[in-house]
C-alpha cells in the first residue's frame, strides 16, 4: 500500500458522505471530542467515589461535580441514559475508521457498552413508569440485583474505557502486523505512513 491509498477515500465515490468523512479526515478530531466526552464523565464518577469513600458522604449526597451546582442531575435517568446511548452512538460511529487490532478492542468496547445501554435503559424505564423491576422500591438494574449502583457503573465504565483506550493507542501507533491494512484515516500520523508506505515498497 502506498502513502496515496491511505488518503481519504483516495479515488473511491463508494466511501465518500458523512460517515466516510467522519472516519476520515474528520476521524482524529472527532476521536478527540469522544474522549474529553469521556473523561468528563470519569471526572464525575472519580469525585463521587471520593465523596463516597474519602469524604464518607451518604450515597445520596455524593452528586458528583455538577451534582455539586445542580443536585438534580443525579437524580436523572434521563443524564444517565443520555452518556450511555452517546458514547455509544459514538463507538458505532468511529468504528469503522479502526482496523486491525485496534478494531478488534473497539469491538469489545461498543459491545461492553451496548450492555451497559441497556441496564441505563431498564432504569429510565422504571424512572418513568414508576413501575419497579426485582421488587424494589427505586428503578433498579440487573446487576442491581446483586451490587450496589455506584460500584456496578464505577465497573461499567472501566472495562469500556479500558479496550477502548487500547484500542485509541493502536489506532495511533499501529503495531508492525497492521501497518499493511487499508486505513481512511490520518490518525497514525505522517511517520507511520510513511512506514507504511516504505514497508509496500520494500525500502
Amino acid at each position: 500500500m502506498t502513502a496515496e491509498a491511505i488518503r481519504i477515500g483516495a479515488g473511491n465515490p463508494a466511501r465518500r458522505g458523512w460517515l466516510a468523512d467522519l472516519n476520515g479526515r474528520y476521524h482524529r478530531n472527532a476521536l478527540r471530542i469522544f474522549l474529553v466526552v469521556v473523561l468528563a464523565h470519569w471526572a464525575e464518577h472519580i469525585a463521587q467515589a471520593y465523596q463516597i469513600w474519602v469524604l464518607h458522604r451518604p450515597v445520596p449526597k455524593a452528586r458528583g461535580v455538577l451534582g455539586e451546582w445542580y443536585p438534580w442531575l443525579i437524580k436523572s435517568e434521563w443524564l444517565h441514559y443520555g452518556y450511555a446511548i452517546t458514547m455509544l452512538v459514538f463507538l458505532f460511529l468511529l468504528w469503522p475508521g479502526f482496523v486491525g487490532r485496534a478494531r478488534l478492542f473497539w469491538t469489545i468496547a461498543l459491545v461492553i457498552q451496548f450492555w451497559h445501554h441497556i441496564e441505563h435503559f431498564l432504569l429510565l424505564i422504571q424512572a418513568q413508569s414508576h413501575t419497579y423491576y426485582f421488587h424494589r422500591k427505586v428503578p433498579t438494574s440487573i446487576l442491581q440485583i446483586w451490587y450496589p449502583r455506584v460500584q456496578v457503573h464505577l465497573v461499567y465504565n472501566t472495562i469500556v474505557f479500558i479496550p477502548m483506550a487500547i484500542a485509541m493507542y493502536l489506532h495511533a501507533r499501529p503495531p508492525k502486523a497492521d501497518r499493511d491494512l487499508p486505513v481512511q484515516c490520518t490518525c497514525a500520523g505522517e511517520h507511520d505512513h510513511e512506514l507504511v508506505a516504505a514497508g509496500a515498497s520494500g525500502v
